[in-house]
């Protein structure tokens, strides 16, 4: 008796957005990522079990500017660094819980005296002019986001006087304090923002996720490990922004270390975290919207 015939086998098609950059930029995820370099191109490759994506990036025309790793499993080869450097494009590694690992990109010339004055800041006066900046324009920020995005005039008009005083501030410490001041009044806003998902999934839902709640996580009493998926993305979004401060800071030759903001700590890089504080509504902004 003939065998009956058997059901055809189709290859599994991997269905993750292409390896393409994005406005220069390339992300990879997953598990066994590996990017190394074969006869001058650069080779990428990265995926979740058998659903694998590779890409072959040319010297030229490749618009790559950021190539960007999230998790620690896999590898990258020195020739895939030394074939970034040389195309002036960065490279960023983030583990899966919000944290920056690596950052290595374009650097300037080394200039000792710009980081002496770095370490001087605080004995020039240097430190409390550049916090009033830093500070005046996270709070008008956030005014913004208040007032024309949220549709809280109150709460933009809380944190508008309290721009004010920074503006006027004689001492760091009351800059740090209206700092504190304007983020809990803004993201008391945010505590009942909906977010919306599909009806067919909203009996699985869990009910703190439906809105976008406190930043503190009930896990940390802070922002890191978020319970809810809108604060997750809001973290994802700072650790992106963190790592191009840590890049912008390096690019001009400035110790992402020495911050005049956020206090001295080995667990960070006080500076880029000092450098992100204006951009931050920004980031805000687009995940509203």
């Amino acid at each position: 008796m003939g065998a009956a015939p058997t059901v055809p086998q189709h290859s599994q098609h991997c269905n993750f957005v292409p390896i393409l950059p994005r406005q220069g930029v390339i992300t990879l995820f997953g598990y066994g990522i590996k990017i190394n370099v074969d006869r001058g191109h650069l080779v990428i490759q990265d995926g979740i079990g058998a659903e694998r994506r590779i890409a072959r990036l040319p010297r030229v025309g490749h618009g790559l500017r950021r190539l960007v790793v999230i998790g620690s499993d896999g590898m990258v080869s020195l020739p895939a660094l030394r074939w970034l450097s040389d195309q002036n494009a960065a490279f960023v590694m983030l583990d899966r819980i919000g944290k920056v690992l690596v950052t290595a990109g374009p650097v300037r010339t080394s200039d000792a005296r710009l980081r002496r004055a770095q370490a001087l800041a605080e004995t020039t006066g240097a430190s409390l002019q550049l916090c009033r900046e830093l500070i005046s324009e996270k709070l008008s920020g956030q005014e913004n986001v208040a007032r024309n995005k949220l549709g809280r005039s109150d709460i933009a008009d809380t944190v508008s006087s309290l721009r004010a005083e920074v503006d006027a501030a004689k001492d760091g410490r009351i800059v740090r304090q209206c700092e504190a001041h304007g983020a809990k009044a803004y993201w008391s806003a945010w505590r009942d923002i909906p977010i919306q998902f599909p009806k067919n999934d909203l009996k699985r839902v869990p009910h703190h996720w439906q809105t976008f709640g406190t930043r503190e996580s009930q896990l940390t009493g802070s922002p890191r490990l978020a319970v809810n998926p809108a604060n997750a993305l809001l973290n994802y979004l700072y650790t992106i922004l963190e790592a191009e401060a840590r890049l912008a800071a390096s690019t001009l030759g400035l110790d992402p270390g020495l911050g005049v903001l956020h206090l001295d700590s080995r667990s960070r890089d006080s500076l880029a975290c000092d450098l992100m504080e204006p951009v931050r509504s920004v980031v805000d902004a687009y995940l509203l919207d």
